[in-house]
């Protein structure tokens, strides 16, 4: 059924207007996205179709533009304004998130910040810089690394700690294995990070590593913070 013969009210942008945005179905905010559909199929049938192949609205966060154009119907067009809208969402959750958190503890920081990592095929490499009284200040993308090695500089992160004017660091990256035990390169990374943040004044106070699921905090495991 094409969305011209679905009834007027009933229409995706129809139902916005008269019961308003948060009242709408995943299906129906994607098919206003898509805006119109082919011949055989409606709006409303590649929105469901789209959101089959990817497993459901969550996995949309990093679906690709070839992925969407792999859709017979949807072309370059509607798949950037897909992308685009996916992308201003996540920028505002984190913008959200970056001016109104209060992260106390490492769980607190994972739970935060886990999304991040879903899907990752690569080590990404993140530093979370606070205030005085533990807000989140900016959480920074440092590096990206292969699917084993993620290379890391020290100046660049307490670069950022200097021009943000943060009191202290939490580092946190993944591990696409899954595996959350700490490398010897781990190890080695988070000890010269502290003694640096010793000598400068803005201490980092944790590593944390993810995983699937799980998380492995070198401060909770006693690990290289009792120096």
């Amino acid at each position: 059924m094409l969305v011209r013969d679905i009834i007027k009210e009933e229409r995706p942008r129809e139902r916005f207007l008269r019961v308003g945005v948060t009242n709408l179905t995943n299906q129906e905010l994607l098919a206003i996205l898509i805006k119109t559909g082919t011949r055989e199929l409606s709006s409303m049938d590649l929105a469901l179709y789209l959101l089959n192949q990817v497993g459901g609205i969550h996995q949309l966060k990093n679906i690709s533009i070839n992925q969407i154009m792999d859709i017979k119907g949807i072309g370059l067009v509607k798949a950037t304004e897909i992308i685009c809208a996916i992308e201003l969402g996540k920028r505002i959750y984190y913008n959200t998130l970056k001016h109104k958190e209060k992260l106390m503890n490492a769980k607190e920081i994972y739970e935060s910040s886990k999304y991040l990592f879903i899907g990752k095929m690569q080590e990404q490499f993140y530093c979370l810089y606070f205030n005085h009284k533990q807000e989140l200040i900016e959480r920074k993308l440092l590096f990206m690394g292969t699917i084993n090695r993620s290379i890391v500089h020290p100046r660049e992160v307490f670069k950022e700690a200097y021009i943000s004017s943060a009191s202290s660091i939490v580092c946190i990256h993944n591990h696409p294995s899954g595996d959350t035990k700490p490398s010897r390169e781990d190890v080695i990374f988070t000890k010269s990070l502290i003694e640096i943040g010793k000598v400068s004044g803005i201490p980092v106070i944790d590593h944390i590593i993810v995983g699937d699921n799980s998380y492995y905090s070198f401060y909770e495991n006693n690990n290289v913070f009792n120096l």
